[in-house]
């Protein structure tokens, strides 16, 4: 088995996720790759890693908002890893959910996927993180404290997410850190906001720009590979926009 630091981070195909890879690996990680449904993505994603280092990156597909892709995604983990050093848990859905509209399986899909999934995966792989003395990382939101107009479930879900973050470092430590990002404004979403509103978040924003994923890749990296005394701490990287600007 390699000496080598060893991270799972899920949802890693592309945006965030992939950066969050590249970082880790650059510094020296083993990497098991998670990926829903972007197959191809993940996959050249894993091809580039392993020509830079051979056989240091492995896929593992999964639905983490369903129980069974849970218990598939583990049983993966553990037949790659014998100890885990660094869990990212960065995958999310994230869509409206108009309080009077919203549907019941909205809110269990976003629940599942964003909540329930980490906090269970993280669970079931406290053998292998014991073992490394490892470190979780959750990747929030800016909006689990600041409310987004019309994504209340999600943000409801990013908010949880919060919690757990304390709550596990406070009951997991001393042999496991859990700690988190709350991302800004770093990437648009795919559906993306008109030119005025685009521009009223970044005039929000104390550095007046948007963020790259590599922020929160390196935010990842600090914490996970850097930082043995940080524990149930969440750093936010907005470019200041939560000082209301």
């Amino acid at each position: 088995m390699s000496s080598r630091k060893t991270a799972l981070v899920t949802g890693a195909a592309a945006r965030i996720g992939a950066a969050i890879c590249q970082t880790l690996h650059g510094r020296g990680c083993d990497l098991l790759l998670h990926y829903n449904s972007s197959r191809e993505a993940a996959q050249r994603l894993a091809d580039q890693l392993n020509e830079e280092r051979g056989q240091s990156v492995v896929l593992a597909q999964a639905d983490l908002s369903t129980p069974a892709g849970l218990d598939s995604l583990v049983e993966q983990t553990r037949s790659r890893f014998k100890k885990l050093d660094i869990l990212v848990n960065n995958a999310s859905r994230f869509y409206p959910t108009k309080v009077g509209e919203t549907l019941a399986w909205q809110w269990d899909d976003l629940l599942n996927s964003n909540l329930r999934g980490p906090y269970f995966l993280v669970q079931a792989l406290l053998d292998a993180l014991r073992t490394a003395g490892g470190s979780v990382i959750n990747i929030l939101d800016v909006h689990a404290e600041r409310p987004m107009q019309g994504h209340a479930v999600y943000c409801i879900s990013k908010a949880g997410l919060a919690m757990m973050t304390k709550a596990l470092a406070r009951e997991l430590g001393p042999s496991v850190r859990v700690n988190g990002i709350a991302p800004g404004a770093i990437l648009w979403p795919e559906n993306e906001p008109g030119a005025a509103e685009k521009q009223s978040i970044l005039g929000r924003t104390a550095l007046g720009r948007l963020g790259t994923p590599a922020d929160i890749a390196t935010a990842v990296a600090y914490l996970g590979l850097d930082a043995p005394y940080v524990t149930g701490q969440i750093l936010t990287v907005d470019g200041g926009r939560s000082l209301n600007i």
